[in-house]
């Protein structure tokens, strides 16, 4: 027997159950359900305005999956490519910045734990941890191989 066809607002709250989503993903993945008469934007306010969907929790979110991989360039360019703009991407910004070293020494520690001992293996790390998004500071302090809570 076939299960029922959800509803658009039972498809947001099942996708919403699962993890946080930003109110442009979940926007694009309810579009492909609508039928004609259907008004996502309106279910998408009703989510919001019952604290379903917060742009707040969904960031919070990615930035806590993401920042003990990445660094802050790459999650900032992926909250921006799911639609979190203005204040709250600065203050964001601002938070990870704090410990964007201490990541990035963590990340290089767990990937290669040496110092390069030649130029051509010290070029490799260093483009490692700039593909992860990290600064060049904190890529710098990371290849001196030290604990930045040393200091």
């Amino acid at each position: 027997m076939a299960a029922p066809q959800l509803s658009l607002k039972g498809r947001a709250l099942r996708y919403l159950s699962m993890r946080e989503h930003s109110r442009l993903e979940l926007g694009r993945k309810l579009a492909r359900y609508a039928e004609e008469g259907d008004d996502v934007d309106a279910l998408l306010d009703f989510l919001e305005k019952n604290n379903w969907l917060s742009q707040e929790r969904f960031s919070e979110s990615l930035i806590h999956r993401r920042s003990a991989r990445f660094g802050n360039s790459r999650i900032m360019a992926e909250l921006q490519s799911h639609g979190v703009r203005g204040d709250a991407l600065q203050e964001l910004k601002a938070g990870l910045a704090d410990s964007e070293t201490a990541r990035a020494c963590e990340v290089w520690q767990r990937k290669f734990g040496t110092v390069a001992s030649d130029p051509a293996e010290r070029n490799k790390q260093m483009r490692f941890l700039m593909q992860r998004g990290f600064s060049q500071g904190a890529v710098r302090a990371a290849m001196q191989g030290r604990d930045p809570d040393d200091d």
